[in-house]
């Protein structure tokens, strides 16, 4: 690997404590870079890591000092579940923005996803729930944080938010994380929000439904930049969107809890499918002055961090299948999925989709080369 590469991948984990004790073997880079190598070509648990260190021994050792071979994957298991997940993932962070800039002030979607086939029965060890950071126009995972086994992601969400440099971006959260704390964190790192509201903010929720169900059929507020409407046919199925956004209306009950609060916001969703029709209707605050427009690809937005991550996990990476549950293996294998992910997504010569892009690294070492540096 040339010169350039070679910093790029092995200087941004120099950090990372090993937690061997003693003179370990095997260099703790080589078990990481051969890990992330590995799962970039298709490896789905630490025995495929073995046999692709093994088949391209030759290839690593370009790089890496391999003096004293593969480790068995034993080994790879071994230190994947004792490595700390928290510095393992700034570490990932760190080598994946210096190869790919994060855009200032973008879309940066906060959602959740369990790990399903993470639950041991056997032990009763509760499957892995993971709360993501997305970072929609540069399609690159910004952190991640496992979600306690006693706990949810409403403390989760704030502890993603301290890890993440997010100024003047645009965060977007479901209804669980519509909690004045989490706002407030959003505020004080010099972003924004819009964040969805359901029952778990009553009051809040109710005084939204009640303006906009009064004011909507007059319609006179939400002329112009305050109305937004979409639709589109596609699968037998018809789409109707429309946005409404207006300024927080004067004695909008517990409005002033919320730091920063400077609209409301609301989406109304009608779908025909085999002659059935469907309409929902869904309400935000915001802390930025939003058009409806913007307001509507802020909303859409959001859901990419659904289509464009935790479903290629699932389908491109298997990742619902993991079995992996020693110690941290399964948290720091769920890292550098994601990352692995963003590398692919980065890496646009290739005009195939993540799987295809997946085979062509393990067949073709100059490509996987390009994935790994960002040429």
């Amino acid at each position: 690997m040339e010169s350039q590469g070679r910093m790029r991948l092995v200087d941004h984990f120099e950090d990372l404590t090993d937690p061997r004790r003693g003179t370990p073997v095997h260099p703790l880079i080589n078990i990481v870079a051969i890990s992330v190598c590995a799962v970039i070509c298709g490896a789905e648990d630490f025995v495929a890591i073995a046999e692709f260190g093994r088949r391209k021994e030759k290839w690593l050792a370009t790089f890496l000092d391999l003096a004293e071979g593969i480790p068995s994957h034993d080994r790879f298991n071994h230190v994947m579940a004792a490595i700390r997940p928290e510095e393992f993932e700034k570490c990932l962070l760190s080598w994946i923005t210096a190869l790919h800039e994060i855009t200032a002030g973008q879309l940066v979607a906060v959602d959740g996803k369990t790990l399903r086939r993470s639950y041991d029965r056997g032990s009763s060890k509760a499957a892995i729930h993971m709360v993501s950071a997305w970072a929609t126009a540069s399609q690159v995972s910004l952190g991640q944080v496992v979600v306690d086994d006693k706990s949810n992601e409403i403390t989760a969400i704030p502890k993603l938010l301290k890890m993440l440099d997010i100024k003047r971006s645009l965060v977007t959260i479901d209804a669980m994380g519509c909690q004045v704390k989490i706002a407030n964190q959003v505020i004080s790192n010099e972003a924004d929000y819009v964040l969805a509201v359901k029952g778990n903010q009553p009051t809040l929720h109710d005084g939204i439904v009640a303006h906009f169900a009064a004011h909507l059929e007059k319609n006179a507020a939400f002329k112009g930049r305050g109305h937004y409407h979409t639709s589109e046919k596609s699968h037998g199925r018809e789409t109707e969107r429309s946005y409404f956004v207006c300024k927080v209306p004067a004695g909008l009950p517990g409005a002033d809890r919320w730091p920063g609060l400077l609209m409301i916001g609301m989406t109304l969703n009608r779908t025909i499918r085999n002659g059935k029709e469907s309409i929902e209707a869904r309400y935000y605050i915001l802390s930025r002055n939003l058009t409806a427009k913007q307001f509507g690809e802020a909303v859409r937005g959001h859901w990419s961090i659904e289509n464009q991550l935790h479903w290629q996990l699932d389908v491109s990476f298997n990742e619902d299948q993991c079995r992996l549950r020693k110690g941290h293996s399964n948290t720091n294998f769920s890292l550098i999925r994601r990352h692995a992910l963003s590398l692919l997504k980065n890496e646009r010569t290739a005009k195939v989709g993540i799987k295809n892009k997946r085979l062509a690294a393990a067949l073709d070492e100059d490509y996987l080369l390009k994935v790994l540096i960002g040429a």
